[in-house]
């Protein structure tokens, strides 16, 4: 079985590019850190490159920027290639689910912890001597 679960940060903003048959690819790296400090005290970051397909890679393109928070799992793909006439050997993880964790309308990479857009108004102070009156709801209307 080859399954990979990650949670990481983008690294750079997605390339978007279309393959010569017209399927939609995605690339980007992110960043995951470990669990444990070394015996530096240091916490350790680990870097993936990651790719996308289809439907998944329209959306990373449409929607994720450098430093937004994602979680994949998919598989790991090995390939082989050239370069400067060495043959060298690159692991990608291939994208089967994905799930943006930084919220919309947050600008700053995820650090904030608000679900709300920055330039959302103040909510309106509420008139205390309004009383609504609810209907009350039957228990043999709930689905459950």
């Amino acid at each position: 079985m080859n399954k990979v679960i990650l949670v990481g940060n983008l690294t750079r903003d997605p390339e978007l590019t279309t393959t010569t048959s017209g399927v939609q690819m995605c690339r980007f790296g992110i960043a995951v850190n470990r669990n444990y400090s070394n015996a530096d005290g240091v916490r350790e970051t680990d870097f993936f490159n990651v790719t996308a397909w289809r439907g998944n890679a329209e959306r990373c393109g449409k929607y994720l920027h450098k430093g937004n928070k994602v979680a994949i799992s998919g598989n790991i793909q090995m390939r082989t290639y050239e370069s400067n006439g060495e043959k060298r050997t690159s692991f990608d993880i291939i994208v089967e689910d994905i799930e943006f964790l930084t919220p919309r309308g947050d600008s700053n990479g995820g650090s904030g912890s608000s679900f709300e857009p920055q330039d959302a108004p103040a909510p309106a102070a509420q008139d205390s001597s309004k009383v609504v009156e609810l209907e009350p709801v039957e228990d043999t209307d709930l689905p459950f």
